[in-house]
């Protein structure tokens, strides 16, 4: 099967997604111990907080596949969370390293996170597709993180006030 572009396959466009949900299962299994563990210099976020972060991104993650999906790969934002998603394979690398133990995300960082970003950028430009991002793409990252962390504690609050009637 393929997107909109015949040579362009839909493993291209939907496997942004695919890779995404597998990366965020391993932070989704990891991230609220490991913030327990590690409240000195990391926020503090249980597991219901994980939870709606990551559903709140794999929204934007989907809407940025469907959008690649429906342009053949040529939607700005498609281009610009495939590149950022990438790049952060990078944080999670660095993190690691400075802390020198396992992070969150940091097995599947190198494993699927990299290399599908690396291949599927390289399949957009084969088919002649322009690539409409750079680097810069990176800067979007802390944004959309900032924003799906940010409400998700004012969601998972708001539950658990309506919880308590």
């Amino acid at each position: 099967m393929t997107s909109r572009n015949e040579n362009l396959p839909t493993s291209v466009t939907w496997g942004l997604l695919a890779a995404w949900t597998l990366h965020d299962a391993e932070e989704l299994l990891t991230m609220a111990k490991f913030s327990r563990d590690n409240k000195r210099w990391l926020p503090e976020v249980d597991q219901a907080h994980v939870t709606t972060a990551i559903g709140l991104m794999g929204a934007v993650i989907a809407t940025a596949s469907a959008a690649g999906a429906r342009t053949g790969g040529r939607s700005a934002l498609f281009q610009t969370v495939l590149t950022g998603f990438g790049l952060h394979s990078l944080t999670h690398l660095a993190q690691s390293a400075l802390l020198r133990r396992y992070t969150p995300g940091v097995i599947t960082a190198p494993l699927i996170v990299a290399p599908f970003s690396l291949w599927a950028l390289k399949l957009l430009r084969d088919n002649g597709i322009p690539l409409r991002t750079r680097a810069s793409s990176f800067l979007w990252f802390p944004v959309a993180l900032g924003s799906v962390h940010g409400a998700a504690a004012v969601i998972t609050k708001a539950v658990r006030a309506w919880r308590r009637g």
